[in-house]
């Protein structure tokens, strides 16, 4: 060993030793962080599933291939990631020996050739993700950046660092290919032989570069450990957990569907027992998330997908659901210090070594403005459709509506503090059992004027579905005529079905959304109640939100059933030859996936199956997909209670909508929801009225669609 190799290898056992130093440091706060969180019992099992699904979604990037060139790009950055600790721990035998390698494998061709490929498109993939990265610079004013707000130097350090480090690895392979002493032939080292025919000898180059990998590397290591919030590294490291911990791991797509139940010290809430002042209603404070929501927070990559498909952020409003993510990550990590050495129940003399920062941390108020100084302004909880765009789209399985619901709770519930129109809605549902405040003696209505009668359960019978009206199906004038239409083909098919008339009530959704969980589980019971005592087994419902409620969430209250949206049924109907469509629909037709039977449950094919089937084969006619569509649909602006709340920020999300269904071209926009009706008619009648859309488009359900094209006797 010359003495080129001495400094080197001194060099590289330094900063290698300071660098586990400090990143064990920071990997236990980080763990002691994470500990602060309020148990979660639901995150335990099923062990060999959660492995599977964690196993699929890194190994086999499912989520991030959704975006073809960047997933592809990013899997290849990965395993390259994953091959450089194989490599840079070669560069601690080249710094000290530049004529050998790895010991045992490293004199493998296979092992030679992999590594060779793995680092040429590990390059590729870097120059590909930086390219990406320059060409949506938050600062671009033609297009609104899913990075703004990111921590760009971050981003930017990360990928250089990638970038060196394989460049590094290229380098000493060529050096030891001039030197005649690299492992491999030319057949398994293509590059690496091909570079070192244009450099010169020198087994000092070799341990020098070696030093040099070490050194890019072992900083990059000091840093991070330096900036325990710098997501865009750890995510390398806590995405596996945190996949592996998500909600419904055997699931396909994201954990939506049913909002977790509000719980309190792990276990769900008893109203009945509940007291304030004892048990935690929503979440006031950074520590009462559960621990897996400061691992979601920590494991935030600061990509920006979430924010790219919001809504909220895409018509002008404050919401970002990375930015959101990314301020509570701040919050607790500033925060923590101060909890660490025993929060509000600590002795002085252990307050009186906490840093003074982290003391003014503690003061500040979860949710407040600017003049409170505030960790999330109002508007930015209470822009939010619950849409699950974000959920659906972040790769690694953060959770921001479960989040952002539970603040909301805590608003409701205690604080009284939520949007005033909101309160409205609150009392109807209270007092009259449905948003609009309408009498429970109007339930049925719609049922006056068809040609049969619609039985009803109180009248006894058999029937073998429980078509469930919805309160928009039974006093919303544009979704009655939805719930007439379905009626008219379950009787067309002969389907046994009956309704609950009076005894139905709202299913608590727009309440569970907006944070009020008392008022939810209220309903709930009443309504579970109900349909047990009726015998209910199956269910037809013509409204997302009911569908989900009672599919996904009444169970957590002793409600089972087997519950199918319209569409599905009218699919089954179709497809079986009973009900046969006749009158192709003139024009072409568009769908509008609802986000609640869409996203939240994955039906994206029977309404378009249905569609299909009445559609016309003419050119210019058929079914036509706007730009977003199935999983990447764009919301109609009506979630999360927003229905009922003023859009008083930016442009109207039901405008942005509607401008990209009139783009198509279609003369039918069709919906399958009572919301979307709603929030897309207004748009195609305030367009219309502008001049800004033709006279015959309109906005229609799919299930009317439907029976239009029966016959000329049935339209």
């Amino acid at each position: 060993m010359g003495p080129v190799q001495i400094i080197a290898t001194s060099v590289a056992a330094v900063i290698t030793v300071v660098a586990i130093v400090l990143v064990v440091r920071t990997v236990r706060r980080m763990l002691s962080v994470v500990r602060l969180g309020q148990p979660d019992p639901s995150r335990s099992g099923p062990r060999g599933l959660r492995l599977k699904t964690m196993l699929a979604e890194t190994l086999g990037h499912t989520r991030m291939l959704r975006w073809t060139v960047v997933g592809a790009a990013h899997w290849f950055v990965m395993i390259a990631f994953m091959a450089l600790s194989s490599l840079v721990l070669e560069a601690y035998f080249e710094v000290a020996d530049p004529d050998h390698g790895l010991p045992l494998i490293g004199a493998w061709n296979v092992y030679g050739l992999v590594t060779e490929w793995i680092g040429v498109l590990g390059f590729i993939g870097i120059l590909v993700l930086i390219g990406i990265r320059l060409r949506n610079l938050p600062g671009n004013p033609n297009r609104r950046s899913r990075f703004t707000g990111s921590t760009m130097w971050q981003a930017y350090y990360v990928e250089y660092t990638i970038l060196a480090v394989l460049l590094c690895g290229f380098f000493i392979r060529g050096f030891k290919a001039a030197n005649d002493s690299l492992e491999w032939p030319v057949w398994a080292a293509p590059v690496s032989h091909g570079l070192g025919a244009v450099l010169p000898a020198s087994a000092a180059a070799v341990s020098l570069i070696a030093m040099l990998k070490i050194v890019v590397s072992m900083t990059w290591v000091i840093v991070i450990a330096s900036n325990i919030t710098m997501g865009v590294a750890w995510h390398r490291f806590l995405a596996f957990f945190n996949i592996y911990f998500k909600r419904e791991p055997g699931r396909a797509g994201s954990g939506l569907r049913a909002l977790r139940p509000m719980m309190s010290e792990g276990k769900p809430l008893d109203f009945e027992e509940a007291d304030p002042d004892k048990d935690q209603f929503g979440v006031a404070q950074v520590e009462q998330f559960t621990w897996k929501g400061i691992l979601d927070f920590s494991t935030c990559t600061e990509c920006g997908r979430c924010q790219s498909q919001c809504p909220a952020w895409n018509t002008g409003k404050p919401l970002s659901p990375k930015l959101l993510i990314l301020s509570l990550r701040d919050h607790a990590y500033a925060k923590a210090p101060y909890l660490l050495a025993g929060g509000p129940s600590a002795a002085e003399e252990a307050l009186a070594k906490v840093d003074v920062l982290a003391l003014a941390e503690k003061d500040r108020p979860l949710i407040g403005g600017v003049d409170e100084n505030g960790v999330i302004d109002p508007d930015v909880l209470w822009s939010c459709t619950t849409c699950g765009a974000c959920v659906e789209q972040c790769p690694v399985d953060i959770e921001h509506v479960d989040h952002i619901v539970d603040m909301r709770r805590y608003q409701v519930l205690i604080e009284s503090n939520f949007p005033t129109e909101a309160g409205v809605m609150l009392r109807n549902l209270e007092n009259k059992g449905n948003p609009w405040g309408a009498a429970q003696s109007t339930r049925e209505d719609w049922t006056k004027g068809l040609d049969f009668t619609v039985p009803n359960v109180a009248d006894g019978g058999d029937f073998e579905y429980l078509f469930w009206v919805g309160c928009a199906g039974a006093f919303e004038d544009r979704a009655k005529k939805t719930t007439r239409a379905v009626a008219t083909l379950l009787n067309e098919a002969g389907v046994s079905f009956a309704i609950l008339g009076q005894g139905e009530t709202c299913t608590g959704d727009p309440a569970r959304r907006i944070g009020n969980e008392f008022v939810f589980q209220m309903l709930a019971q009443q309504n579970v109640e109900t349909l047990n005592e009726a015998g209910v087994k199956k269910i037809v419902a013509t409204c997302p939100h009911c569908f989900n409620t009672l599919a996904n969430e009444y169970g957590q209250l002793g409600g089972h059933f087997e519950v199918i949206h319209h569409t599905q049924l009218l699919a089954q109907l179709v497809s079986a030859g009973k009900l046969t469509p006749v009158q192709p629909v003139d024009g072409a037709i568009t769908y509008h996936d609802p986000c609640y039977l869409g996203r939240h449950n994955r039906v994206f094919a029977p309404p378009r199956e249905v569609l299909g089937a009445v559609a016309s084969s003419q050119d210019d006619a058929g079914l036509v997909e706007m730009d977003r569509f199935a999983e990447r649909s764009f919301c109609c602006g009506a979630g999360g209670a927003r229905m009922w709340m003023e859009e008083r920020i930016g442009k109207r999300i039901n405008v942005e909508r509607v401008e990209e269904a009139l783009s198509t071209g279609a003369k039918t926009v069709a919906v399958s929801c009572p919301f979307c009706l709603t929030m897309l008619g207004d748009g195609v009648t305030g367009k219309k009225a502008a001049g800004a859309a033709p006279d015959d488009v309109e906005v229609v359900d799919v299930a009317s669609v439907l029976l239009r094209s029966l016959s000329s006797n049935n339209s």
